[in-house]
């Protein structure tokens, strides 16, 4: 839990900046362990969600694989530690030189998105003389209920094989003796807070695995991606997700044959709630219409409620919290951008230049989507053990 005393022990502390709960991390990871292993499930972390390298090593401490979505993160992931069988390759743009380092490196898997990709990597394969392990990625048509941006499962999104052409693939696989089909991989979408919706992706999944069964490929991995959702509004409350009560739903309704092993891909729920970004009141506005709460962090630092209008806590951090008087701020940074909005009156203690403010639940996609717009400096970071 973030506490004034951890962060205002230090007058000059540097701002804006990136604080990271270690321990909570940790905790996290070990309920994520522990309740995947009681299935016999198998997890890959998301780097795309955070890949600050004190949190990878962290995470590849506890035996997690690796999901990468770039030749750079695979790199990233192999000089961390992460184990290149345990590393799967995701997107639906991946290029010839991050299809090299995949190859090179022998990943576990190629999540496939096209039949134009399949044919590349098998190109790619036969140059290098290599076999490429794939995954085909198939769109189940699953609503997420989520923000539309990172919805990737419907069939209007451009993620996965047009399923018109999977035996297409197959014919492609069958004929390529470099190409070794080792899966199925799905993917609906982030955020999710329904479980519901995790059940009719079984149903999809339980579909097309005997789909491919009945045409004689018993593939030995199912992987069903992602999504689980955090708790933006109580985010000390609901520090840690319910991993055994999402596992669970896939143990229930995922019918997995006897050779078969299921593989999830997780970031935000497992590093999203470690995080808060720290900032100081640069200058109070008190207008007729608009009390304003100027920061000296912005969109650059956390772009999160800009791009998707996102919702963060806000928060105070002082020692005289019950006695201020509570006012209602539009809290926003200093980019020369309208966008540039954390929130939208928002209560708080009579704010003043100089105190410090924490956005909570910046752990997952909040370093990592930082820009240097405007030419803003780095951002400092502080690590809780």
């Amino acid at each position: 839990m973030l506490t004034s005393t951890m962060v205002l022990d230090s007058e000059n502390l540097e701002t804006p900046l990136y604080y990271y709960d270690l321990t909570l991390l940790k905790e996290t990871l070990i309920e994520v362990v522990q309740s995947a292993k009681a299935y016999d499930f198998h997890v890959h972390y998301a780097l795309k969600a955070n890949n600050n390298p004190r949190i990878l090593q962290l995470v590849q401490s506890m035996g997690l694989g690796a999901d990468c979505v770039s030749g750079n993160e695979i790199d990233l992931a192999i000089e961390t530690g992460f184990d290149s069988q345990q590393i799967v390759f995701a997107g639906v743009g991946k290029t010839d030189k991050e299809i090299r380092t995949a190859l090179k490196h022998q990943i576990l898997a190629f999540n496939v998105e096209s039949v134009q990709e399949l044919e590349v990597i098998a190109q790619l394969a036969a140059e290098m003389k290599t076999v490429a392990r794939i995954a085909l990625r198939i769109n189940p048509n699953v609503d997420a209920h989520t923000h539309h941006y990172i919805t990737t499962g419907l069939d209007e999104n451009k993620f996965g094989i047009l399923t018109h052409e999977l035996p297409l693939c197959i014919d492609l696989i069958r004929d390529n003796e470099l190409l070794q089909l080792t899966g199925l991989h799905f993917h609906i979408g982030s955020q999710i807070t329904d479980l519901n919706v995790f059940k009719s992706l079984c149903i999809k999944v339980n579909e097309w695995n005997e789909w491919f069964i009945n045409r004689g490929y018993e593939v030995p991995i199912l992987n069903v991606g992602g999504g689980l959702g955090i708790d933006y509004h109580q985010p000390d409350e609901a520090a840690i997700p319910d991993f055994k009560s999402f596992f669970a739903i896939f143990d229930e309704f995922l019918i997995r044959k006897s050779h078969q092993q299921v593989h999830f891909e997780l970031g935000r729920s497992i590093v999203g709630q470690c995080g808060s970004l720290i900032s100081r009141v640069l200058y109070i506005k008190n207008g007729i219409k608009k009390n304003f709460a100027i920061l000296d962090a912005g969109m650059t630092e956390l772009l999160r409620p800009s791009l998707y209008q996102a919702y963060h806590k806000i928060e105070y951090l002082g020692n005289d919290h019950d006695h201020k008087q509570q006012t209602h701020y539009d809290v926003v940074g200093p980019i020369c951008e309208s966008s540039d909005c954390f929130g939208k009156e928002v209560s708080l203690p009579e704010l003043h230049r100089g105190d410090l403010i924490a956005i909570r639940s910046t752990g997952a996609y909040g370093e990592v989507m930082a820009l240097r717009y405007n030419l803003r400096e780095n951002i400092s970071f502080l690590y809780k053990e």
